[in-house]
């Protein structure tokens, strides 16, 4: 089979998977010629078993990511043995530290038939389970401390230092902060400075009107032992935080 012949099947079996997947997801296919990419893909793809052992023998030269709103990520490979179909792995998300990553078992990918609406049913029934799992929980490790946020709310959480931190589910809540003073680090988490006591003060009692406008409310937990500024809002009841997992990464 010629090489285009083979980046078509791909991407046509690819572009079928997402509209078969639960929620929402879209397909980006990366040809031959984007190699920066997909090596930096390749990099990132979260297996120790069918995956990985396949690209030892076969490195990335095409692939089709899959890519849900939150960020998870999916990548579709070619299978090189006797039998039709593809190969499905998870992504790693970008940014989070190695420590995140420790004694999280990694979700490895698996083979899917060549019918795309039966890979669909194995991807739903086995692979997305364990990769949104494993996903939860590095995430979590990545906080160090500070509750998970949800869609419809955004917690807040006061830090040693003075300064508030949070981890919005997604970009509409990101963008708020950011316009109020918070700074993204390379983790995903949003810090506001305790610097200027009353500058924090004040954004902090901008964004709950501002976030209430899109549907997300706000909740302030505040750790033992710390007051609050008096100016700023008054605290709600802290989301319960999931289960922790300890933490190795190795991919």
């Amino acid at each position: 089979m010629h090489d285009h012949d083979t980046s078509e099947r791909l991407a046509s079996y690819a572009d079928v998977l997402v509209g078969e997947l639960p929620d929402t997801w879209t397909s980006t296919h990366l040809p031959p010629d984007a190699k920066d990419d997909l090596t930096e893909l390749a990099d990132r793809i979260w297996d120790l078993d069918l995956v990985a052992a396949s690209l030892a023998e076969h490195p990335l030269k095409q692939a089709a990511v899959l890519s849900r709103p939150d960020g998870a990520q999916l990548v579709l490979v070619d299978r090189h043995d006797e039998r039709d179909g593809f190969l499905l792995a998870a992504v790693a998300p970008r940014a989070l530290p190695d420590e995140a990553y420790r004694a999280v078992p990694e979700p490895n990918g698996i083979a899917l038939t060549d019918d795309p609406f039966l890979g669909a049913e194995q991807v739903a029934g086995d692979l997305l389970a364990r990769y949104d799992s494993a996903l939860a929980q590095v995430r979590h490790n990545a906080l160090g401390g500070i509750q998970p946020s949800q869609p419809d709310r955004v917690v807040l959480t006061w830090q040693p230092d003075g300064s508030v931190a949070t981890a919005p589910a997604d970009d509409r809540a990101g963008a708020t902060l950011v316009d109020n003073g918070f700074i993204q680090d390379l983790s995903g988490i949003y810090r506001l400075s305790g610097d200027d006591s009353q500058g924090q003060a004040r954004a902090l009692r901008a964004i709950g009107p501002q976030l209430d406008a899109l549907g997300i409310g706000t909740a302030l937990q505040h750790p033992a032992g710390r007051t609050a500024p008096t100016s700023a809002p008054a605290s709600m009841p802290p989301v319960p935080a999931g289960s922790r997992a300890p933490a190795t990464r190795a991919r």
